[in-house]
């Protein structure tokens, strides 16, 4: 895939790079797929996150930054961010983009039907496969904790 090219999108609200591939999201889209990372990396204990919350999380992985925090999470957010900048050398900004990026370059190939969703009812998780019966994708990668660190109302 050429190097910017625009492959996934679901509005103009945000146009961000990664790992040289270029997502555009939707305001709503945005804040739901950082919401849930932030939930993945144990940086919040669940989405249930207000407005304002959220919107200091989508800053924070949209701009790399909080310039004005609006919540008690911004706040902790900035008042902590030496400790939780970096975690075991895991970038927490990172993870957060990587998370939001991972999820939609999955949804996007799920739509081009390069992937199918999966369901193991054994252990209730949902996986991908290859639709043309080839071998199914392997767990996708661990990803680092914030839970020594997580915000608690």
């Amino acid at each position: 895939m050429p190097q910017g090219e625009l492959n996934y999108t679901s509005g103009d609200d945000y146009v961000l790079e990664f790992l040289g591939y270029r997502f555009a999201f939707g305001a709503d889209d945005f804040r739901e797929r950082v919401t849930a990372a932030a939930v993945k990396l144990d940086l919040v204990r669940d989405s249930d996150l207000d407005e304002d919350e959220a919107f200091d999380l989508v800053e924070l992985a949209a701009e790399s930054r909080i310039e004005e925090p609006r919540s008690a999470l911004g706040k902790y957010l900035m008042r902590h961010w030496e400790r939780l900048s970096l975690n075991d050398g895991e970038s927490l900004v990172y993870w957060l983009r990587k998370l939001v990026f991972r999820g939609a370059y999955l949804d996007h190939r799920v739509k081009e039907n390069l992937l199918e969703v999966t369901f193991d009812e054994t252990t209730g998780d949902f996986g991908y496969a290859d639709p043309e019966g080839g071998r199914a994708l392997l767990e996708l990668a661990p990803t680092p904790s914030w839970r020594a660190l997580q915000f608690k109302r």
